[in-house]
Parts: C-alpha cells; sequence; structure tokens
C-alpha cells in the first residue's frame, strides 16, 4: 500500500467508521453493512481550514428579523404542494425512487416548465448522454434557451462550472455517480456519496443555488449511500409506485420549509408525467356497484383527502389453519381488527380463508381505515350489500369502540364533493362537527352499531 494511506470500514448504513472490520455496526446495529475503503491519512498540522478573515457573528434571536420568503413555482400545482408551496432559493433536494419510476422524468419537466419562466437551469447528468438527453426531452415539448445540460462526474469540476454560471436551479442525477478525485474509493461509496453531498449543500448555501440531488435506493426502499445523506439536505422526497402500473406518487418525508407528509399525485403517460387533480375520483374509477365486501374509506395524506375503495373477500378454508392475505395495508393491523370482529361481534373467523385489498395500488396505514376494514369483512362474511353512496371512517379499538380521528371536517366535505350522501363516523365526531348540507351523519359508539347502519 501506498504510503500516506489507511484502511477505514464505513457502514454503508450510516456512516460509522472503524478501523476494523465488524459484522454488526455499533451504531445502527444492522448486520453486513461495513465495507472497506483506502483513504488519505495525513498528519496534524499537515492541511489547515480555511478561516474566514470575519467571524461569525454572535445573533440575539430576538433582533433577527424575518422576511416573507420567496419562492419559485417549479409549473406542476402536485410537485409545489409537496415543497410546501415551491423551491426555496438555497435549498438542497433530494429526490429518490426506484428505477424506471420517473424520477429523470418528474426533474426534466419541472425544468421545462421553469426554464419558460426565464430561469437559469443547469441539468447535470453522470448517467447519460446529451444525445440522449435531448431524445427524452423531445417527448415532453420544446426547451427554452435557459435550460443546459453539463455531462460530468468529476466533483471538483461540476463545482467550478457551478460558481462560474451561477444558475437558479441546478440538477444532479445522479449522486451515486459523482466522484471527488481526492477520494480512492469508487463512486457510489459512503465517501464520495458523503463528500459529494457536503460540496453540493456549500454550492447551495453560499451561492444560492437551489440543487436537486437524484438518489437511486437500495432493495429496501431507502437512498441508498450513509444515512447521514438525508439529515444533511433540506427536503427529501421518494417517488412510488408500481412499475407496471400508470399511477405515481410523489411523497414528502423530510422538508424544512413546510409540511411532510404531503404527496402529489401522477399518472405516467408517453409524453412525460401527467397531474391527477383529484385522486380520490381517480383511486375510485371502476368502482363494482351492488357487491359485497366493497366499501369507501377516506384517508388523510398529509393536508389532504383520499378516498379508497376497501374490498375484502371471506369464505371458508379447506385447511386446518385459515390464510390470510392483505395488499395495500398492514397485515398485522387486519389480524388485530379480525380478533376484534371475533371477540366483539361472536362471527367465527377462525375457519374463514380473509383477503384484503386496497384498490388502486395506494399504500395507507392510517387508523381512520379500520371502520371501513371492519364493515368490509362483516360485509362479505354476512353476504350484505353496502350501499354505493356510504362512506365510513374512524380507528377501531380492541374493546370494540370506534375513535375520533383527525381532520373529520375535511374528510365529510370531500365525501360531499363526490356525492356521497351518507357517512358513518365516531360519535364524538358528529357531535363536533355539527350538521352538514348533502349528507348524512351516523355517529356510532362501536362496531356493533356500525354493522347495524348498513343492514
Amino acid at each position: 500500500m501506498a504510503k500516506g494511506k489507511t484502511t477505514i470500514f464505513y457502514c454503508q448504513n450510516c456512516g460509522y467508521e472503524s478501523t476494523k472490520w465488524a459484522g454488526q455496526c455499533p451504531a445502527c446495529h444492522e448486520w453486513n453493512t461495513f465495507a472497506e475503503e483506502v483513504v488519505s491519512s495525513v498528519k496534524k498540522g499537515k492541511r489547515e481550514s480555511k478561516r474566514s478573515e470575519q467571524e461569525a457573528q454572535l445573533y440575539k434571536l430576538s433582533d433577527i428579523e424575518l422576511k416573507k420568503e420567496e419562492r419559485t413555482s417549479t409549473g406542476m400545482e402536485e410537485f409545489d404542494r409537496v415543497l410546501g408551496g415551491g423551491l426555496v432559493k438555497g435549498s438542497l433536494v433530494l429526490l429518490g425512487g426506484d428505477p424506471g419510476i420517473g424520477k429523470s422524468t418528474i426533474l426534466l419537466q419541472a425544468c421545462r416548465l421553469m426554464a419558460q419562466n426565464g430561469k437559469k437551469i443547469i441539468y447535470v447528468s453522470g448517467e447519460e448522454s446529451p444525445r440522449q438527453l435531448k431524445m427524452r426531452a423531445d417527448r415532453m415539448g420544446e426547451f427554452a434557451e435557459g435550460m443546459s445540460v453539463y455531462c460530468e462526474t468529476n466533483l471538483l469540476t461540476i463545482e467550478q462550472m457551478a460558481v462560474r454560471e451561477k444558475p437558479d436551479i441546478l440538477v444532479i442525477d445522479s449522486i451515486q455517480t459523482m466522484y471527488h478525485e481526492e477520494i480512492t474509493s469508487a463512486p457510489g461509496s459512503v465517501s464520495q456519496v458523503r463528500e459529494s453531498t457536503g460540496i453540493f449543500m456549500q454550492i447551495a448555501k453560499q451561492h444560492g443555488i437551489t440543487t436537486f440531488l437524484v438518489g437511486h435506493v437500495t432493495k429496501e426502499g431507502v437512498v441508498a449511500g450513509p444515512r447521514v445523506l438525508e439529515h444533511m439536505v433540506d427536503t427529501v422526497l421518494y417517488f412510488e409506485g408500481n412499475r407496471h402500473n400508470t399511477f405515481r406518487v410523489l411523497r414528502g418525508v423530510k422538508n424544512r420549509f413546510g409540511a411532510t407528509n404531503e404527496i402529489g399525485v401522477f399518472e405516467m403517460s408517453h409524453n412525460g408525467l401527467r397531474e391527477v387533480v383529484n385522486p380520490s375520483e381517480y383511486m375510485l374509477c371502476g368502482k363494482p356497484t351492488n357487491v359485497t365486501g366493497s366499501v369507501v374509506a377516506c384517508a388523510m395524506e398529509g393536508t389532504r383527502p383520499v378516498l379508497l375503495e376497501i374490498q375484502a373477500l371471506v369464505c371458508k378454508t379447506n385447511f386446518s389453519m385459515p390464510r390470510r392475505t392483505v395488499a395495500g395495508t398492514d397485515h398485522n393491523r387486519m389480524n388485530l381488527l379480525m380478533a376484534v370482529v371475533e371477540k366483539r361481534l361472536g362471527y367465527a373467523l377462525y375457519s374463514c380463508d380473509a383477503y384484503i385489498n386496497i384498490a388502486g395500488g395506494m399504500n395507507m396505514n392510517e387508523p381512520a381505515v379500520d371502520l371501513a376494514v371492519v364493515l368490509a369483512i362483516v360485509s362479505s362474511y354476512k353476504n350484505i350489500i353496502i350501499e354505493d353512496d356510504v362512506i365510513c371512517f374512524g380507528e377501531v379499538g380492541l374493546s370494540g369502540e370506534v375513535r375520533a380521528v383527525t381532520m373529520m371536517d375535511v374528510r365529510v366535505r370531500e365525501a360531499v364533493k363526490l356525492g356521497f350522501r351518507k357517512a358513518i363516523l365516531p360519535q364524538v365526531s358528529k357531535e363536533a362537527i355539527g350538521k352538514v348540507d348533502g349528507i348524512e351523519l351516523i355517529g356510532v359508539k362501536n362496531i356493533k352499531e356500525a354493522v347495524d347502519a348498513i343492514k
């Protein structure tokens, strides 16, 4: 090994450093995550940090004056919603998602719209050539002159270009392809990703350049690289969906400038992504009529109500152990609710197979869908048809009580807008909301009263 070089083991999950290999990381307790990397070792005193001539000033918090922050619209209302109203100048945004889900597509569309509004944009690609980018961009339409493409993976070269050109928006696609010459490890390693993110953070903050980082995800669905990557950026977005389905969800899991857990809904088409303004109507499209085991629930994604169809199929089992299958919600939660139905209503579900599905491909774990799951199970088991204009929401406890959930008035207004005429909800929530025009509110205290309401 060359002089001045040493070997360090990094945890690929959290970035923990160790001089020796270990099977389990002592910081995050994950197994088999240590990777060996060669780094430069410099003696103390050889490298001095550059300090500015002016020392940092001490401010009293009460003396700091705030100005109204200016946000830049991406031109896509769904994208702006997840960002908290638009892009903040100098922010660092990380966009992750599965391969082929549409990360580059949504950024290209946003860049096209912002370039039309006079913004100077540089799209840095480490995975595609300029001609490949041009072929993909032509499907979306014409791009304004403010949009430029720079195909490079050398971190120092990109930094010099960004400081020289000073664009309004800088897109890095992707962070795993960037490399620093002074770091000997391969691109995508813990050291390279951490160093690259640190440099882009300095560019964004010092020069006021809004920067997008595209990040690949692992098989567990999290952004590849050290966990510190998500802590360094201002906003973390995940682009989710099934590759075989046109439905796409942009979800915000961290946002220093807005609310988290907001979603934007898109539909993939041949010329890019199309915004879905009313996801509730989209999710209920094709709902069957006059069938058992089907009921509509209202769940909240951030501040946005989304109406979902909960489907259940309960039938006699041919085996000693019944089968339980869930798609779109938590499997353990379903088993808990079936135990409540068995105990509180006296139904012999222990001898039945049960299948629960949320139609449309949406994943929802909010407790507000508990009542809908219970009513769908009862509807299928007792062959009771629930009317098409009925919607229900509420949390179910172990004693069978129906508990209140948040933002009930928003859920009811969304149901009225889509034509529902009857809502089954917790009794305490009905008393708090009062009377609402266009819909009948049925308050229930427990699941027995809820089942009586659908008979």
